[in-house]
């Protein structure tokens, strides 16, 4: 099968791509490498001899001339939710945009789409309102976890609104064109070739920080701490995606909620407890009460119909997650201080 990772110089993207490539799949990337650290994961691809074609994926003139391909991973999103208040016509175009181009071609191509969705397209007053104490002084206790059938309808913030966009981009190109597809709605991906940088997600900036001993703060919800969120490691849905790869013939047109669950689940109180035992380090961390209005709470992934259809399972707990960022981090410090 030659398959095509769009974002395959991005973390997940850059993950994706090794793992497949040890599978022995003909792997190609798409990156435009605008974001820092790209041309750092440009090197480990080179090294494995992984092709990237650096085209703008808004860009359909350039392309539709790339050559045909078996399958379509599609990893390419600015994923930074708040960003998207800021540069909107950016995460429109590179999430909406982007993903209608990969349809366009695969419609011609007939090629088959695995599309990495995100939490984010769940509402936000719907999240909220799990909490009944906006101001969250104690210990969340897990009721309610987040699975497929869960409502989509409310504001999400930009970003999640361009994900669930692509989602139904998707599904109707599948009915008129007879593309089969599988959507992962993945929430909080961490792991080994994350940077340390606000941008990638909470748990690398933590572990980061504290190798480096620097100032972090508690941010939102009374500025506590208590926000809880589940973490699901890199190489765990490089695993399932190999999974769905194997099975895409058999097993499509589905749309699945993917995430570290209730095996790995942490606060950010938590998560700094871990971070100072790993790393031996304890940094001062402040409050700011404030909460953004794009922030949530709290997001638990039931990942139950995923397990039930490919046998897959969480395997790395937050603690694994934060030793092998730790690790990661540790010996390409030098690496990171030069793409940064």
């Amino acid at each position: 099968m030659n398959i095509l990772v769009t974002g395959g110089c991005g973390f997940v993207g850059t993950n994706v791509c090794l793992y497949l490539i040890n599978k022995e799949y003909k792997v190609s990337s798409l990156d435009n490498l605008s974001r820092k650290g790209s041309r750092y994961n440009l090197s480990l691809l080179k090294k494995k001899k992984i092709k990237n074609y650096k085209i703008e994926i808004s860009n359909f003139k350039k392309y539709k001339s790339l050559p045909k391909f078996d399958l379509i991973i599609d990893c390419c999103a600015e994923a930074a939710v708040e960003v998207s208040k800021k540069n909107t016509d950016k995460v429109f175009n590179t999430n909406l945009v982007g993903t209608y181009n990969i349809l366009k071609k695969a419609k011609k191509d007939k090629s088959k789409i695995i599309f990495l969705s995100s939490s984010r397209v769940y509402p936000l007053n719907m999240l909220n309102n799990l909490i009944k104490n906006k101001n969250i002084k104690k210990k969340i206790l897990i009721k309610n976890k987040i699975n497929e059938n869960s409502s989509t309808i409310g504001p999400k913030s930009i970003y999640g609104f361009t994900k669930l966009s692509s989602e139904m981009l998707i599904e109707e190109f599948s009915y008129q064109y007879d593309i089969k597809y599988i959507i992962n709605r993945c929430g909080v991906i961490s792991g080994p070739l994350q940077f340390g940088k606000q941008d990638q997600g909470f748990v690398s900036l933590w572990v980061w920080k504290h190798l480096n001993n620097l100032k972090l703060n508690y941010i939102g919800y009374g500025g506590y701490g208590h926000q809880l969120r589940d973490v699901l490691h890199i190489n765990d849905l490089c695993e399932l995606i190999y999974l769905q790869i194997n099975k895409i013939f058999k097993v499509n047109n589905l749309t699945f909620t993917v995430g570290g669950s209730n095996y790995s689940k942490t606060s950010l109180k938590e998560l700094t407890k871990i971070c100072e035992k790993i790393t031996g380090n304890k940094i001062k961390i402040g409050k700011i009460s404030r909460t953004s209005n794009y922030d949530i709470p709290y997001f638990v992934t039931d990942n139950s119909k995923v397990s039930k259809i490919y046998g897959w399972k969480v395997k790395k707990n937050i603690r694994k997650i934060v030793e092998d960022i730790y690790g990661w981090l540790s010996k390409n410090k030098n690496n990171i201080k030069k793409y940064f």
